[in-house]
């Protein structure tokens, strides 16, 4: 990460009364994931092929 930090988004469904949340930051050949309860634990980071078969893969609750 070159001492970079990094800039953290919500999904705009998710809301401030916990549950289940995660937090993505997007770089050019990375994406990190973390539990937004938690943000000082270790956060898992994924290929952007990956991410996309991941969103893929998921289905919206309405």
């Amino acid at each position: 990460m070159s001492g970079t930090a990094l800039q953290w988004f919500k999904s705009s469904y998710s809301s401030d009364e916990g549950g289940n949340c995660i937090e993505v930051a997007l770089q050019s050949f990375t994406v990190h994931i973390r539990d937004s309860k938690t943000p000082t634990t270790p956060h898992l980071t994924v290929t952007p092929t990956a991410w996309t078969a991941f969103l893929g893969s998921v289905t919206t609750r309405t």
